[in-house]
């Protein structure tokens, strides 16, 4: 597969290879400080990668680029003892790198969620949401750094050979271990993730995402086979456990316009939380989305935590009382 869509060959070798964007200016994204960036093992390592490194790199003149060539992406040392402080640290911490095997099928059992393929261009978020299961798994609470992994296109080409093989159409989720569009701004991924599966035969993409940045996606020809999925809950709710995240006012808006540029729009409200009056608050929020947006599907799901994570919601001491409530359910 390739950037041109007149040069697709189905079943053999694509006659270019998928490249990094090249032409675009990247921007400093919204909601996402950088105090740090390393560039671990892969980063540069061709000069392709330089140069679409270096050019994120230009952003931030004001930041220290710190080369550790030789250590993987999830083994950047961030010198905090403390795990509250580790935590923080690294979300204002970005890290460049490669990430093999990052094309995997979800096999996990005693949930109730199905399997799924899914794929990996970036690692962890920028966000600040309290309930944040990531925090709590064992690739993020040695190094919770944000991530970008530069082989995209290694990525799509193992993509395509899988879904050749299976030969039927199939569906691959970002959004598991990461937020698909919050670092959209800096990497113009969408204009090569949109347009792979726009002509693919088979294969097709949904974004999981809180974030707003929509604009690349809406000039952009996607064939309706991306699926734009956006995390919500009652503002209520964001008030109190969602820090440096866009408000929902903005996601609506964001989740408008990508339904009015043609994409399939999906919302998935988890978790719910029993605050106090509830019931009324997500009947009164459901009500106001679905008349805000037209959705084609609403999941519902409640509060999925590892017991690291868990113990870094408790340290934050955001609403005590609430805290309690979510951890008796």
């Amino acid at each position: 597969m390739n950037n041109n869509p007149g040069q697709i060959n189905l079943f053999g070798e694509s006659q270019q290879k998928l490249s990094l964007q090249a032409d675009y200016a990247p921007v400093r994204p919204d909601y996402m400080e950088v105090s740090r960036i390393f560039l671990a093992k892969g980063s540069i390592s061709t000069a392709e990668r330089r140069q679409f490194v270096e050019r994120i790199c230009r952003l931030y003149p004001e930041v220290t680029v710190n080369e550790c060539l030789d250590v993987p992406h999830n083994r950047i040392e961030l010198n905090e003892t403390d795990t509250l402080a580790l935590h923080q640290s690294g979300k204002k911490t970005l890290v460049f790198g490669e990430l093999k095997n990052a094309v995997r099928f979800s096999q996990e059992e005693g949930n109730t969620c199905p399997n799924y393929w899914h794929f990996s261009p970036y690692g962890f978020c920028p966000y600040g949401c309290k309930y944040c299961y990531l925090a709590g798994t064992q690739g993020v609470k040695f190094s919770p750094t944000v991530k970008i992994y530069v082989n995209l296109p290694e990525m799509l080409d193992e993509i395509d050979r899988t879904v050749q093989r299976l030969a039927k159409p199939t569906s691959f989720y970002i959004g598991k271990l990461q937020d698909p569009l919050a670092l959209d701004p800096l990497t113009a991924y969408s204009t090569i993730l949109v347009p792979f599966f726009a002509e693919h035969p088979y294969a097709r993409l949904t974004l999981l995402t809180k974030s707003v940045n929509v604009d690349r996606l809406l000039e952009l020809e996607h064939k309706r086979q991306t699926i734009l999925s956006w995390s919500v809950n009652p503002p209520e709710i964001c008030d109190i456990f969602e820090e440096n995240v866009p408000d929902m006012d903005e996601r609506l808006e964001a989740m408008h316009r990508a339904a009015s540029a043609g994409y399939p729009v999906r919302a998935v409200m988890m978790p719910i939380i029993p605050v106090d009056g509830w019931e009324d608050i997500y009947t009164e929020f459901t009500r106001h989305l679905l008349k805000t947006v037209p959705i084609q599907r609403l999941t519902l799901g409640g509060i999925c935590i590892y017991r690291g994570a868990r113990k870094l919601m408790e340290q934050k001491k955001a609403r005590r009382t609430l805290f309690q409530t979510i951890l008796k359910t």
